[in-house]
């Protein structure tokens, strides 16, 4: 029997919405540890034959024992070349386990926000045609590339928006495990943070523009996810 992915949960609010569906979708076993409901993370990654890695809204540096268990989970996956997959938060703790830096990103993106994926076979095997895509994101922070990572995609706000380590290991800036409930909570958003930032960077939607746009972007960006989905299990058939 495959053995089941396992996918670590920072927030009990930003669980894994259409991963799971796509999962469920694919006859995929799944386990979720939601660190937040007190669920520690395991300590070996033995017992799974790949890791996918969610958003939060804490920073990557913070000083959370579980982030720093999420490292340590993310090393012994890409040590046994399995497949991994960091969504934001979880892409940027890829790059920081292997040693790169985490840092302010030039101007934080919220909402669909284009980025243009570089012409490249691996670019092209994860993410299809060169050239721009949009995609939801939700970050401030972004991350440096780590030794041996090849960039797939960037942003004029975010110029590494993902990058590829082996066949089947992608680290993400954004949020393609996105649906229509999870889109639906963080667009009534009404944080302090989230509304300054929407009158002083123009890469920062409201969350009408938000909904607005979802209705063509979002089906786009689940085929997107369909294809990402697919290649990074592919290392487990």
């Amino acid at each position: 029997m495959m053995k089941p992915v396992l996918i670590l949960q920072h927030l009990s609010h930003d669980g894994p919405a259409y991963l799971g569906s796509w999962l469920e979708r694919e006859g995929r076993r799944f386990e979720v540890c939601d660190s937040e409901r007190g669920q520690a993370y395991p300590q070996r990654i033995d017992a799974y034959g790949a890791l996918a890695v969610l958003g939060g809204e804490m920073s990557a540096n913070d000083p959370l024992p579980s982030l720093r268990q999420a490292e340590a989970l993310i090393l012994q996956a890409l040590d046994a070349d399995l497949p991994v997959l960091g969504h934001c938060l979880g892409g940027q703790l890829m790059a920081r386990a292997l040693g790169a830096r985490v840092q302010v990103s030039p101007a934080p993106e919220i909402g669909w926000q284009p980025m243009r994926v570089v012409d490249s076979p691996t670019a092209r095997a994860w993410f299809g045609d060169a050239g721009e895509h949009t995609v939801y994101h939700w970050h401030s922070d972004a991350f440096e590339l780590p030794a041996g990572a090849e960039l797939l995609a960037g942003s004029a706000a975010c110029p590494h928006q993902a990058f590829a380590l082996g066949a089947h290991q992608l680290a993400m800036q954004f949020h393609v495990e996105l649906d229509s409930a999870k889109l639906a909570v963080w667009a009534a958003s009404r944080d302090p943070k989230f509304l300054r930032q929407q009158e002083e960077h123009t890469t920062v939607q409201s969350g009408a523009a938000m909904l607005e746009q979802a209705q063509r972007a979002l089906p786009e960006q689940q085929r997107l996810a369909d294809r990402i989905y697919r290649r990074w299990l592919a290392g487990t058939r």
